[in-house]
């Protein structure tokens, strides 16, 4: 359970952090720290499990069906990397303290940022697929969120879009990839699929698979040509670029290269695809970075060159080069971190990161200054610092990398002329900061930040200097064991030491110290010779290639709009209506389908039932052009037919659904009838021939449509019933009604539980639903022609909310045009009566005809009716109903049933149930399906009062005369008040 802990915790902090109030800065950053340090702890306690070779894991049921558990695993190569997230979390909730100003939205920080750290840990500690990609892409949104804080800022906002949709893009490539491998395998457990990797490189589905996770990994890592997000994504506060774009997420691409190594590398195409990536990366970034003018902006670029080294390493297909790879994430994230945290002191001290204004500042700033120099010479590979180590390893693999004449030496070339671009960027972003004049012009006078300020840093630039120095004493160990845990028996022989004599790596590393020298020199005097010489790189824009590439599609889903949209709804229902009848008849085209299989009968009564029926329809059509009443009442007709097929066809579940159905929407849309403008034959400057051939021809045209969508889908229905009984899937849901789903109403079962998560999205819809027409009637104004006033007005209640809004002290009955008056007693009566039949319906749902939609349905009926008596008045004088509430309520219901049952170790929406006596009423029976069955009751009765409260607003706006003299009620985008 400690991987649960270590998982939670983060969430949890989150959460408590973003109810915190905002002036509370200390607790807040005492909040993110405990969490992070506690974590950390928990990390530290699973070591000795780790290092005596055992892999932890916590599995909790999820949807094992579908071969889904909820796996926590942690072995060697995880427990590094939950180390590396959780200390370098703690330190930069230390530094984010200071510097965050008091302006800025503190709670908000580190409830993002105790999310990310969540979801980071969710990555290297998942040990099912499919659960990692749920964490990967909460990476992405957490991370999207951080960079956008400062979201009153332009260039924030469009880092953090970009980030978000490339990443966001790379995660459904990497499901994809992992649903492949599960199919592959035949589990999704990740100890399966690691232990496949013959099965997967033998696959013909191999290169999919490939270019799937890798499209994933390269875009997470900000690898060419998916780079582009990285140095737009620096307008985050310099704690999350420390953080998340040196240490953590952007390490999470390669964290998988080096997790699939097994079952993906040794390949052509992983040599190829990876390292020829990495490669590109590796230079351009090395190229770019020398250029750049902000101090973040060198970070950034230098940050996809190390990270391309690395994907390098991973793509050469040695494992020594996995080990190198493994431990220059580590020693990136030390002295990248500690580079970043110096930058964003600089600007905090003096208001700027532009290098051609700052120069001169270790006069002002000298501890800063060291700790920089230090970083910056780790990443420079500086012999005695931990860059030095793993660079160095580097070297030794391009040597004696064997293949083809470009590996064996085109890439120690390239790795030479990448490490002198490294010296050179890292040598001028400490000489043109803190070496040179005293700088002149700032926007705040240069000096030291507050001591804690510099703890961070000062522990990161420690570890470089230990780590360098003592290699094999100090990360020797945690590197074999993360190795080990990858590699196993494979794991080869290396020796981790400063000094291996003088050979071709340490003749590489001198020979990349002095051409960054030169090459800084070369760049400084051309710069003086010619300072109006733009760099090349410059002539490359990412920001502004994606920005075009958003814009055509824009054009592109503008074009594809002009096609289909309309004003009118005909054209969009015959768009649809011939979309479906091409995709339902593709079943049709393979033969055999109309053959019955099973002997039918056709009963004279069911004929004569479904003639009335047709007669419906055909008659709903006639009277839509003259009497749209009529037509409702002809349609609900044709839907009352259809109740009594359910029921005829021994389905009385549905024939009462449908039923109830027909009732409440047709009251509704009845109700909404008189806001719909008059019918417009057409343009009345035309010939009055030439309009009635165009409506004869758009109606035969939608009257043979018609025919034939209906009688292709009485086909598919025809040949769906005439099909033998075992050969679909109702036998299973009729004989495992009762043993899986404890339920003998098939139907309920099959909502319920056999189906529960769609029932979930439907009610879902609904919910949305309600609240979309609640929003738009509240906003409607009708056509000035559709309104009239009603004969009686009723009085208003005395201090009733709107009455300021209206003139008449003295009004008389709301009562909507058209509806007819029933006693109002004899109605108010039923209301009760209602609400114990809605909720018989409900409790004996499960085993008989009933249940919560059905219920649901019963008691909005007995509230339409007593809208339709008592009018608007009765819906707005009782603001106890709150339908927001019901609906909110519902879903919560829904999703606690959903969830609840994890505790009891089974799948998502399964049920539990148990059974108790009470003293008076015996023996109950009780379940998880009546809490989600409850659900759906308020939700539907919500909904279905929601609608009703936005029809009232409706017509108090029309039936209300406002006062002489005063304001008309407000005709503005904002609706009313209420």
């Amino acid at each position: 359970m400690s991987l649960v802990f270590i998982l939670a915790l983060p969430f949890v902090g989150s959460i408590i952090a973003a109810l915190l109030p905002s002036n509370a800065r200390k607790l807040e950053a005492w909040l993110a720290g405990f969490v992070a340090v506690t974590c950390s702890v928990l990390v530290l306690l699973q070591l000795p499990g780790v290092f005596g070779g055992q892999v932890i894991k916590t599995v909790t049921h999820w949807m094992p069906s579908l071969g889904v558990d909820f796996t926590l695993r942690m072995d060697g190569y995880s427990w590094l990397f939950s180390m590396i997230i959780t200390t370098m979390g703690a330190l930069i909730v230390l530094y984010a303290r200071y510097y965050l100003s008091p302006q800025d939205p503190v709670p908000r920080f580190f409830s993002f940022f105790l999310a990310f750290m969540g979801s980071m840990l969710g990555v290297v500690l998942s040990g099912n697929l499919i659960q990692l990609v749920v964490f990967w892409e909460l990476t992405s949104l957490s991370s999207f969120m951080l960079i956008a804080y400062w979201h009153h800022r332009l260039d924030a906002r469009r880092g953090a879009r970009m980030s978000l949709t490339i990443t966001g893009a790379g995660g459904l490539c990497l499901l994809g990839g992992v649903l492949m491998l599960g199919h592959v395998v035949g589990s999704y457990d990740l100890d399966a699929v690691l232990a496949s990797g013959d099965l997967i490189r033998t696959h013909p589905w191999y290169t999919a698979i490939l270019v799937l996770v890798a499209l994933g990994a390269l875009s997470k890592s900000a690898q060419f040509p998916f780079h582009v997000w990285l140095p737009n994504a620096m307008a985050a506060p310099t704690p999350v670029s420390a953080y998340l774009h040196s240490a953590t997420m952007v390490k999470a691409g390669v964290f998988l290269l080096a997790r699939f190594w097994p079952i993906l590398a040794g390949t052509d195409e992983w040599a190829y695809i990876i390292g020829g990536a990495g490669l590109v990366s590796l230079v351009l970034g090395a190229y770019a970075a020398t250029f750049q003018m902000d101090m973040k902006g060198v970070l950034a670029y230098s940050t996809i060159s190390h990270l391309g080294l690395i994907t390098l390493l991973l793509g050469m297909n040695s494992k020594l080069a996995l080990v190198a790879a493994v431990f220059h994430m580590v020693n990136h994230a030390t002295f990248k971190a500690s580079l970043f945290m110096a930058a964003g002191i600089v600007d905090h001290e003096t208001g700027t990161r532009d290098l051609s204004r700052l120069s001169g500042l270790y006069r002002s700033m000298p501890i800063t200054a060291t700790l920089a120099m230090v970083a910056a010479a780790s990443m420079a590979g500086v012999p005695l610092l931990n860059g030095f180590l793993s660079k160095e390893m580097f070297f030794a693999e391009t040597v004696f990398a064997s293949g083809n004449l470009f590996s064996r030496y085109g890439l120690p070339i390239a790795a030479v002329i990448a490490s002198a671009f490294s010296v050179a960027y890292s040598l001028r972003f400490l000489v043109q900061v803190f070496f040179g004049p005293p700088p002149r012009d700032l926007p705040r006078a240069p000096h030291e930040p507050p001591r804690r300020m510099l703890i961070p840093s000062a522990i990161l630039v420690l570890t470089c200097l230990v780590v360098g120095t003592l290699p094999s004493f100090t990360v020797g160990p945690f590197l074999h064991n993360a190795a080990l845990s990858i590699l196993g028996e494979a794991t080869p022989e290396y020796d981790l030491r400063v000094w291996h004599g003088f050979n071709l790596p340490l003749a590489m590393s001198f020979l990349a110290l002095v051409g960054g020298v030169l090459l800084l020199w070369l760049l400084r005097h051309r710069h003086r010779t010619r300072p109006g010489i733009t760099p090349f790189i410059y002539r490359f824009d990412g920001r502004h290639t994606f920005e075009l590439i958003l814009e055509g599609l824009d054009a592109l889903a503008d074009f594809l709009l002009a096609w289909t949209r309309s004003s009118r709804l005909q054209p969009q229902l015959l768009l649809i209506v011939l979309s479906t009848f091409f995709v339902a008849m593709l079943p049709l085209l393979h033969g055999g389908w109309l053959q019955p299989e099973v002997s039918t009968s056709m009963d004279p009564f069911f004929a004569l039932m479904w003639v009335a029926g047709g007669a419906c329809a055909i008659g709903a059509a006639r009277q839509a052009k003259y009497h749209r009443a009529v037509s409702l009442l002809l349609s609900g007709g044709a839907g009352l037919v259809t109740a009594l097929t359910f029921a005829w066809l021994s389905a009385p579940d549905l024939a009462l659904t449908q039923l109830a159905v027909e009732v409440v929407t047709m009251v509704l849309i009845l109700l909404g009838l008189r806001w719909l403008p008059p019918r417009v034959e057409g343009d009345d400057e035309q010939p009055v021939l030439q309009n009635k051939v165009q409506a004869f021809i758009r109606r035969f045209r939608d009257l043979i449509i018609a025919i034939v969508s209906g009688a292709g889908l009485s086909a598919i229905a025809y040949a769906v019933l005439t099909r033998p009984h075992p050969a679909g899937i109702s036998s299973f849901f009729v004989e495992q009604s009762i043993p899986l789903g404890g339920g003998a109403n098939v139907v309920n079962v099959i909502l319920v539980d056999f189906r529960g998560f769609d029932t979930f999205g439907e009610i879902t819809v609904l919910g949305v639903v309600a609240l979309t027409v609640y929003a738009l009637l509240r906003r409607f104004r009708p056509p000035p022609e559709t309104m009239s006033l009603p004969k009686a007005r009723q009085k208003l209640p005395p201090k009733h909310k709107l009455l300021d809004r209206f003139a008449d002290p003295d009004p008389t009955a709301l009562v909507p045009d058209g509806v007819m008056k029933l006693p109002a007693v004899l109605v108010r009566l039923l209301l009760p009566i209602a609400a114990l039949i809605s909720l018989y319906f409900l409790i004996r749902g499960h085993n008989l005809p009933g249940g919560g939609f059905v219920g649901g349905l019963i008691m909005a009926t007995a509230i339409i009716l007593q809208y339709m008596v008592g009018g608007v008045i009765w819906v707005e004088a009782r603001p106890r109903i709150h339908p927001q509430y019901w609906i909110a309520l519902g879903l919560l219901a829904a999703g606690t049933a959903a969830m609840s049952v994890w505790w009891a170790a089974k799948p998502f929406l399964a049920a539990v149930s148990w059974d108790i006596a009470l003293p008076v009423v015996g023996h109950v029976h009780l379940s998880t399906v009546l809490l989600f069955d409850i659900g759906v009751y308020m939700l539907v009765i919500g909904a279905t009062v929601l609608m009703l409260v936005a029809l009232a607003h409706q017509s108090l706006r029309l039936y209300r005369k406002p006062v002489a003299g005063a304001s008309a009620p407000a005709t503005s985008a904002q609706g009313n008040t209420h």
